[in-house]
Parts: C-alpha cells; sequence; structure tokens
C-alpha cells in the first residue's frame, strides 16, 4: 500500500467561486504599445508634482528604514483632526483609501448581501463586493451622474452597503449637499454609506465638509480621502476615513497591522502641514481645466462633449466621426497616455487628466486636428 507521504493529490486548491469570478483592477497606460514611455494623464495625478515639504520630509525618512511605523498614525491622525476640526480618534489611516474601502465593505457585507454604487463609478466597486462574496448592484445614472431616486429604489432587505464616490470617478460628476443628505436619509439605519472623497480637495472650500458632518452626525456613515491626488503622493499609498467609532473599530481590525510606511507617515504628515501646495494644485486644476473645458466646446459641431467635471479631470464623449479609440492612437502618436474606458461601459470616451499648461495646450491642438480631419 502506498504511503500518505507519496500520495499525488488529485486536485489543486481552489478559491472560492466569487473570487474566480474577479478580474484585476486594470491602472492607467503609461507606455505605447510600442513600448515608448508616454507623458501619462491616464492617472489622475498631481501635476505639480509633490510639497517640497513633503520631498524633504521622505529624504530624511529614509534614515529610520529600519524602524517599523507607528501602527496607529498617531502624529497623521492628530494633523488631520486639527486640519479638518475633527476628533482624531475616529479616524483610520490606510494604505491609500482603497485599502479602507476594502474594510469597509468586507466588514457588513458578505455572501447573500448586496453592495449597491452607481453605474460608472469607481470601477473598483464591483471588486469590493465580488471579494467578499456580496453581490454587487449597478445602478442606472442620470447624464453620467449618480441619480439619487434610482439609488434608493434599488434598496433591498439584502443591501449592506451603498458606495458613492463624489467628486465621481471617471466622469467627474457631482452630487450637490441636498442630493448626498437625501441620499443618506433614504436610507436604512443599517445601511453602511460610504462616501469615497478622493477628490474632495478640487471642491470649493464650502463644499468639501458635507460627508465630514454626515458622518460626525451619523452612525452609518463613513467618508474616505486620499493623499494621492491634490496632496501629491500616490506613490506613497496613503489615505484616511473618518466616521462613528464602531466604524473605526471594525476598520481598525481589518486593516494591515503597520499599513503605512514610516516614510508614507512623514510624507503625508509634511503634507498636511503645507496647505499652500494644495491651494495651488486646486487653483492651477480649476484653471487649466477651464480652458480646457473651453476648447472641447469649441468642437461641439465635430460630435465632441466633455461631461462637467469638479474633479482633476475630464471625461470626454466622442459622437462624431472622430472615434475615442481613434483618438486615444493620436494622442499616443503625440505622446500622451490618456484613459480608454469600454470596461466600464464608455466605449466611446476618454478620461484625460488636467496636466501642465503646456500639456493640455498640445493636447487640446491634437484633438482639434484629429476632429477637423474627420469632419
Amino acid at each position: 500500500m502506498q504511503s500518505a507521504m507519496t500520495l499525488k493529490p488529485t486536485t489543486k486548491p481552489r478559491p472560492k467561486p466569487w473570487i474566480e469570478a474577479i478580474h484585476a483592477y486594470t491602472p492607467g497606460k503609461s507606455s505605447a504599445s510600442d513600448g515608448r514611455t508616454l507623458i501619462k494623464l491616464s492617472a489622475n495625478e498631481n501635476p505639480l508634482g509633490t510639497s517640497e515639504a513633503a520631498l524633504a520630509a521622505l529624504a530624511e525618512a529614509r534614515s529610520q528604514a529600519a524602524l517599523y511605523a507607528d501602527p496607529a498614525c498617531t502624529d497623521l491622525r492628530r494633523a488631520l483632526g486639527a486640519l479638518h476640526g475633527l476628533d482624531p480618534d475616529r479616524i483610520v489611516c490606510g494604505t491609500g483609501s482603497g485599502e479602507l474601502l476594502h474594510c469597509a465593505v468586507q466588514a457588513f457585507a458578505g455572501p447573500g448581501d448586496e453592495v449597491v454604487f452607481s453605474r460608472y463609478s469607481f470601477s473598483l466597486y464591483p471588486l469590493l463586493a465580488y471579494k467578499v462574496g456580496a453581490t454587487p448592484v449597478m445602478v442606472d445614472n442620470m447624464d453620467y451622474a449618480a441619480d439619487v431616486d434610482a439609488l434608493l429604489a434599488a434598496i433591498t432587505p439584502q443591501t449592506r452597503v451603498v458606495l458613492l464616490d463624489n467628486p465621481n470617478n471617471p466622469t467627474a460628476t457631482w452630487l450637490p449637499a441636498s442630493e448626498v443628505r437625501r441620499l443618506h436619509a433614504g436610507l436604512r439605519e443599517d445601511i453602511l454609506l460610504v462616501l469615497d472623497e478622493a477628490y474632495a480637495e478640487y471642491l470649493d472650500a464650502s463644499e468639501q465638509r458635507t460627508g465630514l458632518e454626515l458622518a460626525r452626525a451619523h452612525e452609518n456613515v463613513l467618508v474616505t480621502r486620499t493623499f494621492s491626488k491634490a496632496y501629491g503622493l500616490a506613490a506613497e499609498r496613503i489615505g484616511w476615513a473618518y466616521g462613528a467609532p464602531s466604524l473605526i473599530d471594525f476598520l481598525n481590525r481589518l486593516r494591515g497591522a503597520f499599513n503605512v510606511s514610516m516614510s508614507g507617515q512623514k510624507a503625508a504628515l509634511a503634507a498636511v502641514g503645507d496647505q499652500e501646495f494644495v491651494a495651488r494644485s486646486a487653483e492651477h486644476n480649476r484653471v487649466e481645466r477651464a480652458r480646457f473645458v473651453e476648447a472641447l466646446d469649441a468642437l461641439g459641431n465635430y460630435g465632441i462633449r466633455s461631461i462637467p467635471s469638479e474633479a482633476n479631470f475630464v471625461l470626454i464623449e466622442f459622437g462624431g466621426n472622430l472615434r475615442a479609440e481613434a483618438a486615444m492612437h493620436g494622442l499616443a502618436e503625440a505622446g500622451y497616455a490618456v484613459r480608454h474606458l469600454p470596461g466600464q461601459g464608455l466605449p466611446n470616451h476618454l478620461r484625460i487628466t488636467i496636466g501642465a499648461s503646456e500639456d493640455m495646450a498640445v493636447i487640446t491642438q491634437w484633438l482639434s486636428s484629429m476632429a477637423e480631419a474627420t469632419a
């Protein structure tokens, strides 16, 4: 008889069926099909780079590379609390806001539950549901923006989490405070509303506190934010969330034990202290976005339409002879990577990050030339 030690396995480890259904997240491209490196306007990165104060903090952190970082991100949470007028005990930091979004869904949804979000939301959202065996429920929107009535109509007894990115990625649309409050008021108290505010710093200052105030007042609202956009620290992967003590407790149980690196914490702390850089980034975006949208509006006769944007990118609809895929290849020839979105049901659209002034001028010129050439 063959011993147990020599028996060959008849199968191999198999993941859960809901994991097998997942397709890996696809990031924005940074190179052409022929391998050329392109100027990357496909990932909504900050064209002004990173605050000098944050860069200095990164350099200093190298001397402490042998040490574990503070697992609680104590100094960073205190700084965020002081900046936004929040209790730091109700803040948790993560490896980008993505980790915290995953923890939120993991804590409150599972097999048999539903996670609701709007069509054309962040492409990570269905993956968050699939990872925990929950059912993603994609709700029709209204002219590329979340439709509160449609979201509320989609709520069932199985709904456990509602995800709202505001401003939205990839459409750059935004729900005003009154609509966000109406959405929350229409939800059961046992449903978690997650407000993903990765692009909040690009809104007017008066419009940046809606989510934070809702989360302060209610136990079923969680707000997530990131240092990857306006703060220019995408490479360091730093995010944070604010909510009721019970929500933060569950996120702390699920997040990585030493999830934010030493360098990330120190860079983010320095970045919080350099609000002039954040304001300059937002102002650059406001000016260049307005100029870009004006140029796109001038191409309306060619079937080109810009979707109203409140973020650091613009979604462009191609409804004429010039198609989105052809425009993407043309811009690659000019040296630029932009985001084509057929996988999100937007085959005739490009998402273009607002870049440096000179780059936006080139993009505008190429789009105009291609539109005229195909007319």
